[in-house]
């Protein structure tokens, strides 16, 4: 009985050290992003076109979540429309990395890159040898940047040679150095491969090569950088750069294992049971703020910024969120225009006459279960515009599986159609034995079906409670996209290249492929999954997700709020 009780007393007091550390990890953590967010939103009062004071303090306070007023980044957005009004759509004639730099702020901020004062901001990352003339940072930023939002490389004219994506993968790969990883100069020569490589290259290279992780090439060199960033780690947890442990080489590697979707307690990254995240930490000042080498130094804006986007990309990690690059949960706030109103959302100009905007009607709508979910922002979006509902005032239950009347109901609400008018008639020849009038469905199915964005599951039965498979999905929501004025036609090749990416893309109907190529082609539908899934039921929430980014591609989304 002595042993067994001791035995007891062990295990509890194990328990009782882990859990504290745990809960300590996990509250550190939150508190750490905490207290720099409003160190930055204290310090960077009128953030810039700037490394330091400018772009970084302000995606790392877009990415937190922190709550800052949104006139701080319209201030932003005003600032760099002034500013490339001054220089025009090239930002810098050498470095090119302030254009990428420039549109992770915007897009992080929530504006789109592609139209500020009338210039294109991506438009210089079509023009290759410029954009790789500065060294291997040009191609990196270049991919980061492009691939925040999904942004397509737009042709340039003024280029000798056009940028392709894979043209900036293959620059990068090939100056991997025998080591496995990459550093600033090196890897331009035989001679040069052998140089050593420093933990902030190979840091920032990864986060690039991060959404190409099904290219066998590019597995290989990840997996071998990975491992000469495991071997070079200090038994602190952190990485020693330019001669001297500092807490911005370790944030580059930190942020890289997030964008791989690498856990940072990984076993490959705790040295004497310390992690990237711990070693970040150290550096920190008792204001939120870091120092650079943690040798006395006092504060350093540098330092702060990067520590910052670090712990946040941690974070968002542990949260299950976005990537801290992965922009695309950003919440859109349009352009700004002269007179300071947002634009209307009057859509493409193709778009079917009766397809219409909606504006806000209930600001600040959310619901209790999304808080944590990955299109939180889209689920509110929606709901604050009346084209989505959720199961009662509080609860949107966005694991629940989508029905076919739910679905007809948001298309007909979010394309701003309105309700057959009388249900029961013969529109475009249809009529569904199992919708009625006493249905609350039964107006929207037969708009829904009139506007041809869904069939009936016969000739004579729509099977309203039915759920929607993502192949489903993916041509409903083409339909519907047809409407709104866009080309959803592919060719057999476009198609093939589209889908063959993904593990399981011969298991997709061949009604379904062309739908669902548009869809992964535009960005409505994510594609940083290795399956498609064609089968799968979809869910309440990734609808919201996916009908959100319609909306958003088919430029239908009113910021005007009616009381």
């Amino acid at each position: 009985m002595r042993k067994l009780i001791s035995i007891f007393i062990a295990v509890m007091l194990l328990a009782g050290l882990s859990l504290p550390v745990q809960a300590a990890g996990k509250a550190g953590l939150d508190s750490a992003v905490e207290s720099a967010a409003a160190y930055i939103a204290n310090a960077v009062k009128n953030p810039q076109v700037d490394s330091i004071g400018g772009e970084w303090a302000v995606i790392g306070l877009a990415r937190s979540g922190y709550d800052v007023p949104d006139s701080y980044y319209e201030g932003y957005y005003r600032t760099v429309e002034k500013y490339v009004q001054e220089h025009g759509a090239i930002l810098h004639d050498k470095k090119y990395t302030d254009n990428s730099r420039v549109i992770l702020g915007l897009t992080a901020a929530g504006y789109d890159p592609r139209d500020v004062a009338g210039h294109d901001l991506t438009m210089a990352l079509g023009d290759f040898e410029n954009t790789v003339w500065q060294g291997i940072n040009g191609p990196i930023f270049a991919l980061i940047a492009l691939d925040s939002y999904g942004y397509p490389i737009p042709a340039n004219p003024d280029a000798k040679t056009q940028a392709t994506r894979d043209m900036y993968i293959e620059e990068i790969l090939s100056r991997q150095l025998n080591d496995g990883g990459w550093n600033l100069s090196g890897g331009t020569s035989a001679i040069t491969k052998n140089q050593p490589s420093d933990p902030d290259l190979t840091g920032m290279a990864l986060q690039a090569l991060a959404e190409y992780q099904r290219k066998p090439e590019v597995k290989a060199a990840i997996d071998k950088a990975l491992t000469r960033l495991s071997a070079i780690q200090d038994s602190n947890g952190g990485f020693s750069g330019w001669g001297a442990d500092n807490v911005e080489s370790t944030v580059q590697v930190l942020v890289a294992l997030c964008e791989l979707g690498i856990h940072f307690d990984d076993p490959r990254f705790v040295k004497d049971g310390k992690t990237a995240v711990d070693n970040i930490l150290s550096f920190r000042n008792s204001d939120g703020s870091y120092q650079h080498t943690g040798v006395g130094e006092g504060n350093n804006q540098m330092a702060t910024e990067q520590a910052f986007y670090g712990v946040v990309a941690a974070q968002r990690s542990l949260d299950g969120r976005n990537s801290l690059y992965d922009m695309t949960d950003s919440v859109r706030r349009g352009e700004f225009l002269p007179n300071g109103e947002k634009p209307s959302g009057a859509g493409l100009p193709g778009k079917h006459r009766d397809v219409a905007s909606l504006p806000v009607t209930s600001p600040g709508k959310a619901f209790a279960d999304t808080a944590d979910h990955p299109d939180r922002a889209a689920i509110q979006a929606l709901a604050e515009r009346g084209i989505i509902s959720g199961i009662n005032e509080t609860s949107f239950d966005p694991g629940a599986m989508m029905t076919r009347a739910q679905f007809a109901t948001i298309a007909v609400r979010g394309l701003g159609l309105d309700q057959a008018s009388d249900p029961q008639s013969t529109v475009h020849d249809h009529h569904f034995d199992d919708v009625t009038e006493n249905d609350w469905f039964c107006g929207y199915v037969y708009a829904a079906a009139g506007y041809e964005i869904v069939n009936g599951a016969s000739a004579t039965t729509f099977n309203p409670n039915g759920t929607v498979t993502r192949q489903e999905a993916g041509v409903l929501i083409a339909r519907a996209a047809r409407l709104c004025g866009m080309d959803t036609e592919r060719t057999d090749a476009g198609i093939r290249d589209t889908l063959a990416k993904f593990d399981d893309y011969r298991s997709v109907a061949g009604w379904a492929q062309e739908s669902l190529a548009f869809c992964y082609d535009t960005g409505i539908l994510d594609d940083s999954s290795f399956y498609i899934s064609p089968g799968g039921h979809i869910t309440r929430g990734e609808i919201a997700g996916i009908f959100f980014r319609l909306l958003e591609k088919a430029e239908l989304l009113r910021f005007v709020v009616h009381n």
